[in-house]
């Protein structure tokens, strides 16, 4: 369709100082190359009560227009006047659209303007997301981690990444991706030889082709993804919360790290994040707030029954090491400022249940060569190294009789749900909680992993591949995802962890402790 003023106004357009020019202008067909065109879909992201994320890719630099309603037919249409998208931010936009209170969805459209012919309009792409609701009801969220990860990228004669359209036909509200949104450090190749003899074909693209070193390198890691319909699908319409690990920049990385790895020119590992970490900020619906640039953990509070903190366990960690250090610097793994802020939250929160998002898990040992890339050290007794900060916050989250705390991750590559408890712990100074694990969500599956003893860890479920294999493919169906829902009545928590074909693996019913 040609953009008129006629078939804008038909759209719900009303004119005013943000689209005025638009509109104004006469009647003119326009070939189509003269029009910009939406390259990445739509998403959103980082909602509260009255405000969210929007975010769209274009493929000139062009001004964001969007329109916002309460129905989808986008009656009474609100028009804001959204950025530029320009080369220096990989021709990304995002808008942290404001008064939105009172909606229980809302329903966006966006479309860009050329910055050199305002009269070239694009095709609009539309969204939806369901905000925080002012009272209890029932809410449904999904988490998992690792996209297009060991090699399995979109192959779209098997229907490219599906466990995303398997997570959206579940109709959650929300959408936890627990890390390692990209593999940057992951080229792919055309085809590669599955155990049955078939060839799993890649789409590549040249960004694809090496591991990521540059800024744009970096940004084509993401706009890979964003080539597969069922993510496209997924982030129309399902918000997303958004955290990194280590993949959006090299595997197992730490500040301040030297590459020993003959793919890369550039060694220099705190450089290469920080530009993995642009990349990251441009292309997720992260929301950056002024005082704190670049900071990736922060905290959502989704109506009475749910608060959800984000952490970030890769920006402010030590070099991984050993992991027996009996304390200091060399110990560090979320760092004092962000155990601060974590704890400080957990105790502020009205919410029933706090919801910690980690990147990584607590027991299960994940090993970089001879040293540790979590918490965890298979030293099995008293907390030593990166586990005395998790010490520290368990027991800080019993005496100050915070109740109803659940982890969610992701990283291992297969899903798991472990019960941690004091009475078979070395570390017994804190109350018993859950963690359950997911992924990945299209990547090589790997594991189980083994659990140290320090915090008690017990394995109630899990599903990995079967003994002796590793990194298997998405088409074998070992993906998976989690998904939790809150009764608005009772405030029971049911986390249920399924596999990519929507089946229900696990299901575990959570009752709310009283203070």
């Amino acid at each position: 369709m040609h953009l008129t003023r006629r078939n804008l106004l038909g759209l719900g357009l009303k004119g005013g100082a943000a689209l005025g020019a638009t509109l104004a202008a006469p009647s003119i067909i326009l070939a189509e190359s003269r029009r910009p065109l939406i390259t990445s879909g739509v998403m959103s992201g980082d909602m509260l009560a009255d405000r969210a994320m929007l975010w769209s890719q274009v493929d000139r630099p062009a001004r964001m227009l969007l329109e916002i309603a309460d129905n989808p037919e986008f009656r009474g249409a609100r028009q804001l006047l959204g950025p530029e998208a320009l080369p220096v931010t990989g021709l990304t936009a995002k808008l942290d659209a404001t008064g939105l209170s009172g909606m229980d969805t809302a329903h966006y459209r966006v479309r860009f303007e050329a910055l050199d012919d305002r009269r070239a309009v694009s095709e609009p792409v539309t969204g939806q997301l369901r905000l925080p609701p002012a009272t209890r009801r029932d809410v449904r969220f999904v988490w998992s981690g690792d996209t297009a990860g060991q090699g399995w990228g979109i192959d779209e004669s098997r229907g490219g990444m599906t466990t995303y359209d398997t997570m959206l036909r579940q109709r959650p509200d929300f959408f936890i991706h627990s890390g390692d949104t990209v593999y940057a450090d992951g080229p792919l190749e055309e085809r590669v030889a599955l155990p049955d003899g078939e060839l799993w074909r890649n789409r590549v693209t040249p960004a694809k082709a090496k591991v990521a070193e540059t800024l744009d390198e970096f940004r084509g890691q993401h706009a890979y993804n964003l080539l597969d319909a069922n993510v496209r699908r997924f982030n129309a319409a399902v918000p997303m919360l958004a955290q990194w690990d280590d993949h959006e920049a090299v595997n197992n990385w730490y500040p301040g790290e030297l590459l020993d790895d003959d793919r890369y020119t550039e060694k220099n590992v705190s450089l290469l994040a920080a530009r993995a970490r642009r990349a990251f900020l441009e292309y997720m619906p992260l929301r950056q707030r002024p005082e704190a640039p670049g900071r990736i953990h922060r905290r959502f509070a989704y109506g009475p029954g749910l608060e959800i903190f984000m952490l970030d366990m890769r920006s402010y960690r030590a070099a991984n090491s050993r992991n027996q250090q009996a304390g200091g610097d060399a110990a560090t793994f979320l760092g004092q400022e962000q155990l601060r802020w974590l704890l400080d939250g957990l105790r502020r929160s009205p919410a029933t249940w706090k919801i910690i998002a980690s990147d990584m898990p607590i027991g299960l040992v994940v090993r970089d060569g001879d040293d540790f890339e979590a918490i965890a050290n298979d030293h099995h007794g008293d907390p030593l190294g990166r586990e005395l900060e998790i010490a520290e916050l368990l027991r800080a989250i019993r005496d100050d009789a915070i109740h109803n705390v659940v982890w969610l991750t992701a990283d291992v590559h297969y899903t798991a749900a472990h019960h941690y408890s004091p009475e078979r712990a070395s570390f017994q100074e804190f109350a018993p909680f859950w963690e359950f694990v997911s992924g990945p969500l299209h990547a090589g599956t790997f594991g189980p992993g083994e659990l140290d003893d320090t915090f008690g860890p017990r394995v109630v479920f899990q599903k990995a591949p079967p003994e002796g294999r590793a990194n298997l493919s998405p088409a074998e169906g070992y993906q998976f995802f989690g998904q939790v829902d809150l009764d608005g009545e009772s405030e029971t928590l049911t986390v249920t962890l399924m596999d990519s074909a929507g089946e229900a693996l696990h299901r575990q019913v959570l009752e709310p402790q009283r203070a």
